[in-house]
């Protein structure tokens, strides 16, 4: 960490509250969040007394909360708490159970569960406030595509010349470099935590932009043709060297050109069905993962598979010892992890933890793991409920439905990743907003027909208020 980098997360809380007094509420909001995510040094800031530290998005957070207070507090007022909403409040308070229940104390319970509600549930209760309607999510996927190309020159040069510019900027390299080779060159890494988490933020704008073009939603991106944007992004997608994002795009193009050339949501369906039931099946110690090493040999470099099958290896024992504390896991303190002893007689840890998934699992139980993932899923099922796929292709509802599907393969990547980005609770925040406009879907009080200039069709579905 470095004089520079401790410098720009001070100059960062007045630069949101900038933000929000020049301004409205949601743009300043988004642009804050999407500024931090991009843009702040990693591993930099400051130690705080009982709350979590001010640092990355944790700090942006803060700023942003505090611009709410100063410049827009009556959106408290309008908020409505509903039942969509427990599993991430569930969540958040997880480690409380898994402190009480392993003699760890109220103490590190509280403390813990600050941490999550902070690190989890800020990013999703701002969505809920600011991009509970399709306009707002709108808003949230331009910006997106916006963040996205201000990226592309900063990976392209990473891509070239390798990640140097957190170490030139900021002084300091935050990971280890030797994990950014692939396939005999660089992968980027930015100003990020790690060159998945950039992967998978390229893929998310790219698909975003595809499906906005394809949706007619927007022409152009200051002032550059969006056909010429997606262009852009996607060929600086496939230069960054993210196999795993590369699989996720193409589940994700999958998705989406299905509902438009066959008027079909069985895609996103059965990836859903098959989340919930890989979930369901590896907690159990019932998955069989030499059939599916076996069945990935035949698609993916051998380098890949291996580091799969490493990662499957290694959840299996964690999975065994998850088992032993199954309803609300093991705790902080790396109680979940696997030990034994070393050459000098010490404990040390012998198991790595890569996927998310299993992470929650041997933490906070078969609790942890049904919140967590009920909060990122149910609003993409309430999402498919709400809009029928005939309406999947037009202007009003692209935006929505393509972020929905982002965050779906972000699910997809926590089952074998544990690259956090705040930008997904955010995006199920804002989906789970949408549940305050219709209650009852079944009743037809609910639904208005609108006419959409798409195939000449009358297509009935929800408007927002």
């Amino acid at each position: 960490m470095s004089s520079l980098a401790q410098l720009v997360m001070i100059l960062w809380l007045p630069i949101v509250l900038f933000l929000f007094s020049k301004y409205p509420p949601r743009k300043a909001m988004i642009v804050s969040f999407l500024g931090g995510l991009l843009f702040l040094p990693q591993k930099a800031g400051f130690y705080l007394p009982l709350i979590p530290d001010y640092q990355g998005m944790v700090a942006t957070c803060y700023g942003i909360f505090i611009g709410i207070i100063i410049y827009d507090s009556e959106v408290f007022k309008r908020f409505e708490l509903k039942w969509i909403d427990y599993p991430m409040i569930f969540f958040g308070i997880a480690h409380l159970f898994s402190s009480l229940t392993n003699g760890l104390g109220l103490y590190d319970g509280i403390n813990s569960s600050v941490t999550q509600i902070v690190q989890w549930g800020m990013p999703y209760f701002l969505g809920r406030l600011y991009l509970n309607n399709l306009s707002g999510l709108k808003e949230l996927a331009i910006n997106i595509i916006k963040a996205g190309l201000l990226y592309v020159p900063l990976c392209l040069y990473e891509v070239r010349m390798s990640p140097q510019l957190h170490n030139i900027v900021y002084g300091y390299f935050p990971h280890s470099f030797a994990q950014t080779m692939r396939f005999g060159g660089w992968r980027p890494q930015v100003f990020m935590q790690h060159g998945l988490m950039v992967g998978l933020f390229m893929m998310t704008a790219t698909l975003v932009a595809i499906w906005l073009w394809q949706g007619r939603v927007i022409a152009k991106i200051w002032n550059i043709p969006i056909e010429w944007v997606v262009v852009i992004l996607f060929v600086t997608f496939i230069l960054i060297k993210s196999t795993g994002a590369y699989a996720l795009m193409v589940m994700g193009l999958g998705i989406l050109f299905s509902a438009k050339w066959l008027r079909l949501n069985l895609p996103l369906i059965l990836l859903l069905l098959g989340i919930v039931g890989y979930l369901i099946i590896a907690s159990s110690g019932n998955l069989q993962t030499d059939n599916i090493i076996s069945s990935l040999q035949q698609i993916f470099p051998e380098d890949r598979v291996e580091s799969l099958e490493f990662r499957f290896d290694n959840e299996e024992l964690l999975g065994e010892k998850a088992r032993e504390r199954i309803l609300f896991g093991w705790g902080g303190w790396g109680r979940n992890r696997i030990y034994a002893e070393n050459w000098a007689g010490e404990m040390e840890s012998v198991s790595v933890t890569d996927s998310l998934w299993i992470i929650v699992f041997g933490i906070n139980g078969l609790f942890g793991l049904i919140t967590l993932f009920s909060s990122l899923l149910l609003p993409v099922v309430y999402l498919m409920i709400r809009y029928p796929v005939n309406t999947w292709f037009t202007p009003k509802v692209s935006s929505a439905i393509v972020l929905g599907v982002c965050l779906t393969l972000f699910v997809v990547d926590c089952l074998v990743n544990a690259m956090f980005n705040p930008i997904f609770p955010l995006i199920g925040g804002g989906l789970s907003g949408l549940f305050i406009y219709s209650p009852q879907l079944s009743t037809r009080k609910n639904i208005r027909k609108i006419r959409v200039k798409t195939r000449k069709q009358v297509i009935p579905f929800a408007i927002d208020k």
